[in-house]
């Protein structure tokens, strides 16, 4: 009576411990993986205030977290008429990355990386900016 009432709950509750017990992933080949076998799918969604970028595939219901050490933002910028130097200060890469993800997150895009030197590099459609990721840490969670 007690082994057929403790599997009844056991069989009930196995849905709700594989939604808290999601298994997390701790290698960028899977989000290389992914992004080789359908690079369209996979968006960049958010970052947070920790410098974590969080890219969601709509393919394989994957989001995929990068933990980054520094940011760094290149594209189109104004010379002066000495020598090429810049006119105005750039703000840092965080900085960029942030307004972008927050103004148009649907221009950016997944252009390359780099699993061995632990870099991304990701695009900006609308700003034509790059942003190249040294990172720390992936993670690939499934939905």
């Amino acid at each position: 009576m007690i082994n057929e009432l403790l599997l009844r709950i056991a069989l009930i509750a196995r849905p709700f411990f594989r939604l808290i017990m999601a298994q997390v992933i701790r290698s960028g080949a899977f989000l290389q993986q992914c992004w080789s076998v359908h690079p369209l799918c996979v968006t960049i969604k958010r970052m947070t205030d920790e410098q974590s970028v969080v890219l969601s595939c709509s393919s394989c219901k994957s989001v995929h977290y990068l933990i980054t050490t520094t940011i760094v933002s290149s594209g189109p910028s104004e010379t002066g008429a000495s020598g090429g130097h810049k006119v105005r200060d750039e703000p840092p890469g965080e900085e960029c990355l942030k307004a972008c993800v927050s103004s148009h997150p649907a221009a950016l895009s997944l252009r390359e990386m780099d699993v061995f030197q632990d870099l991304v590099r990701l695009r900006c459609a609308d700003c034509r900016r790059l942003y190249d990721l040294a990172v720390e840490t992936f993670e690939t969670r499934q939905k």
